[in-house]
């Protein structure tokens, strides 16, 4: 099934405010959040919550992932376990850097008995992940692991290399697509990290526009104010839909069964352009199924 992940918003556990508040968001996600924005004597408040807020359900079709603290810190085990018996979409680990990190989880989860629909998603953080990304998705194919995809997270990779984060983002462009060629050799999804900025309405535009032109499939927010712009820039165009129904159409006609290439409009178009065009034909009839 293909599932739109135009934008996925953090979302505080420990703000029992915001969590309803995502319920009604136009976002194709929501992050439940335990680390980053929540602070250590919160992370039980949050937690609880969290367990609530997932229980109560009312996310609709929204993708529902709970983030859990990280393997070095002493709350990721009660975060799993509530996750396990909340059975939210995903579980979302910061800074995997390991396979053992992906079995870590893994153990966890089959120690609880979790439901096999729980997926992991992996923050790509470390220089260790990514220099490693294609080990990290290659544990896919164990199932064990539940691995759905990456996120990557630019901001502790800047803290953690010292490599500085520009306008543009050219010099972690070799990072990026590593890390998304790993994706896609084993068949993962990946979402770009959070653009900081959230005043910075045309930074944010440019953010998101690269960010697709590269082969994320969407971008995780830190605020909501974001999520229009975001749905908007990673939505295929009206016309680039239509012609690939176009292309799909014309291959479907029994004179063209067993051809690999045909022309179309004075232009030669090849299988593969036509499957490329039932990808964006079925991310769009994803994002109107959203709607309704």
């Amino acid at each position: 099934m293909t599932r739109p992940r135009r934008s996925l918003l953090f979302m505080p556990g420990s703000n029992a405010r915001a969590l309803e508040k995502a319920r009604n968001l136009p976002a194709d996600g929501i992050i439940l959040d335990l680390e980053d924005s929540v602070a250590p004597d919160a992370k039980g408040l949050a937690r609880d919550q969290i367990a609530a807020a997932v229980a109560a359900k009312g996310f609709g079709k929204r993708e529902v992932l709970i983030r859990i603290n990280a393997l070095d810190t002493p709350w990721w085990v009660d975060d799993v376990g509530m996750a396990g018996k909340a059975q939210p979409d995903g579980i979302l680990v910061p800074k995997v850097s390991s396979v053992d990190d992906l079995n870590a989880i893994a153990d966890r989860l089959s120690d609880i008995n979790a439901p096999a629909s729980i997926r992991v998603w992996a923050m790509i953080e470390t220089a260790r992940a990514v220099l490693h990304a294609e080990e990290l998705a290659a544990a896919s194919k164990d199932s064990e692991t539940r691995l759905a995809g990456f996120v990557f997270g630019p901001n502790d990779i800047s803290r953690e290399t010292r490599i500085k984060m520009q306008p543009g983002r050219a010099i972690m462009i070799p990072m990026i697509t590593h890390c998304i060629l790993a994706t896609r050799a084993h068949g993962l999804e990946i979402l770009d990290g959070p653009y900081s900025d959230f005043a910075n309405v045309d930074g944010f535009a440019a953010e998101c526009a690269q960010a697709r032109d590269l082969g994320f499939d969407g971008k995780t927010l830190i605020h909501p104010g974001q999520i229009e712009a975001c749905n908007a820039i990673f939505t295929p165009p009206a016309e680039e839909v239509a012609e690939a129904r176009k292309i799909i159409a014309a291959f479907d006609k029994p004179e063209n069964a067993s051809r690999g290439a045909i022309q179309i409009d004075g232009r030669m178009v090849e299988r593969l352009h036509a499957e490329m065009a039932r990808r964006t034909i079925a991310i769009a009839d994803a994002i109107a199924a959203m709607r309704n």
